[in-house]
């Protein structure tokens, strides 16, 4: 899921932003500027291809693991599951919490992460028979609130199962897109989770793939250049975009 990519062709190094919004005072920069982000990111890396998963369940299981920790760690639980027949609602539910921990004991927390798996297919069941099509058939903010009541599944949690499992058009938000946001001057870093979604999703074309595309493209520039501590700014393909770069260039 988070393999690390070479640094972009040079070709990509050219691109000129369409929108340099100078900033407003004490505000953040004007959005528009975030398709061009999403261009120069396709030009650089190509489709992403997310999330893995062979089934929409699996895809589910592996956005409550990957809470807190890498998926490197994640991948070792799931294959574990997997292994042991146990990617299907059904089964989760069959197999006790004290049976479950220890299969997903790679992904960390593994305890909690039992509770929470075992809550999710509980929810869904009393909810909806079980059926992962009749919950994804339901309206995007109807089961968005419905996924936020379940024990351990907070707001990243829920848009990553309803965009990469359900193909629901919402903007996932993690610690990589804050970054940049703040890097970039278009976040101050006191927004909540849901300002921050709803920049993207009042920005952007309310399209799922370029939603699916974009989050998984901030994940890599997030793990290959704009990591917390000493930033690799001068080769990212966002480089353009920073404020300096941006003064620099009138």
């Amino acid at each position: 899921m988070h393999s690390v990519l070479p640094a972009p062709p040079q070709t990509a190094r050219s691109f000129t932003p369409r929108s340099r919004r100078q900033p407003n005072s004490g505000h953040p920069r004007s959005l528009p500027i975030l398709q061009d982000y999403f261009e120069i990111l396709v030009r650089s890396y190509g489709p992403q291809k997310w999330w893995p998963g062979r089934t929409r369940f699996e895809i589910i299981v592996g956005a409550i693991l990957t809470q807190n920790t890498s998926w490197t760690n994640v991948g070792g639980a799931i294959l574990a599951l997997r292994r042991h027949r146990l990617l299907s609602p059904g089964a989760i539910a069959r197999t006790s919490t004290t049976e479950l921990a220890p299969l997903i004991r790679s992904s960390g927390y593994f305890r909690q992460k039992a509770r929470k798996l075992k809550a999710f297919v509980a929810f869904l069941d009393i909810q909806y028979q079980g059926s992962l099509t009749k919950m994804f058939r339901t309206p995007t903010a109807v089961l968005r609130e419905q996924l936020l009541a379940v024990h351990g599944i907070g707001p990243e949690t829920a848009d990553s199962i309803l965009l990469y499992a359900g193909n629901h058009p919402v903007f996932v938000v993690d610690a990589y897109t804050r970054r940049i946001l703040q890097r970039h001057g278009l976040a101050h870093g006191k927004e909540t989770y849901e300002e921050i979604r709803a920049l993207f999703e009042k920005s952007l074309p309310r399209d799922t793939v370029m939603f699916n595309e974009f989050h998984a493209l901030t994940v890599q520039v997030g793990k290959c250049f704009c990591r917390p501590k000493s930033p690799q700014c001068s080769a990212c393909p966002l480089q353009p975009f920073l404020p300096q770069a941006i003064e620099g260039s009138r």
